[in-house]
């Protein structure tokens, strides 16, 4: 055996999703879960980008100093060192675009590393309408930011802040998923969204034994509506799913003598 081929078969076997051919990637993963890094790899790989995947924060680091990929998404929580001092880190020595991805087990982590300096908050299972816009809107230079607020009603919604304000006031302590429920349901104002479309954007799956959503849909209606005053609910259509809508008398009467804080308030519901 020549040293040449000697050298070849002692290299490292590449992670899933890694290029070969040296150019800098659209996106570096930092995926500990091995199944969730090759099946979003795969579907963003049909999108026509780019991914290098690695497993921990530390590799992370020493990846992006690498490739210099034109985005960064970390899991949260990641080993070894955490989403936020990645992004803390990065934004010193190689600033790049970082989003964070988050489930239920992430939340406090992914809310540190948008303090660090991270743009947005993703659903982990991940879901490639949620990151393409981020990445084709990095890479093209577009105008649309889709890390700008979406306003619904009296709702406001900071994806890059991870803030929900109605009226103006804040809505404290949202969790992550319920955050990114919301959100998805002000893309999608005014129409019906499926349960099963709702389960596949959020949860990745194409079905649910537990009764998960219809939980997340009732805390996320009752911090709107009960906690918030807003005049926006979620009305769930049975048989066909969820809709997000705002009437402009249900959190005030429309009367004779109404202030002018309330007319604006009255109009900021209109549809």
């Amino acid at each position: 055996m020549t040293p040449d081929a000697h050298k070849s078969s002692d290299a490292p076997a590449p992670h899933p999703g890694d290029p070969d051919d040296g150019a800098a990637p659209d996106l570096l993963l930092a995926e500990p879960d091995e199944s969730l890094a090759s099946d979003v790899t795969a579907r963003l790989a049909m999108a026509g980008l780019e991914t290098v995947v690695c497993r921990d924060g530390a590799e992370a680091l020493l990846q992006v100093g690498a490739r210099h990929p034109a985005a960064v998404l970390l899991a949260a929580p990641l080993p070894v060192v955490g989403a936020a001092t990645v992004t803390r880190l990065l934004a010193d020595l190689h600033p790049v675009t970082v989003m964070v991805g988050a489930g239920t087990d992430g939340t406090t982590e992914a809310t540190a590393a948008l303090e660090a300096g991270a743009v947005a908050i993703v659903a982990r299972p991940y879901r490639t309408g949620e990151i393409l816009p981020l990445l084709i809107s990095d890479r093209a230079g577009e105008k649309d930011d889709p890390t700008q607020p979406l306003v619904v009603g009296d709702i406001e919604l900071d994806p890059a802040g991870f803030h929900v304000f109605v009226s103006g006031e804040l809505i404290p302590r949202m969790p992550v998923r319920e955050f990114l429920l919301l959100r998805y349901l002000m893309e999608h104002a005014n129409r019906v969204v499926s349960r099963l479309e709702l389960i596949q954007e959020l949860w990745g799956k194409d079905s649910m034994e537990s009764n998960s959503l219809t939980v997340h849909i009732r805390r996320v209606r009752n911090r709107l509506v009960k906690d918030g005053g807003s005049c926006c609910t979620i009305t769930a259509i049975r048989g066909l799913g969820y809709r997000l809508e705002c009437n402009p008398t249900s959190s005030l009467a429309a009367a004779p003598g109404t202030d002018r804080a309330s007319a604006a308030h009255q109009e900021s519901c209109r549809p």
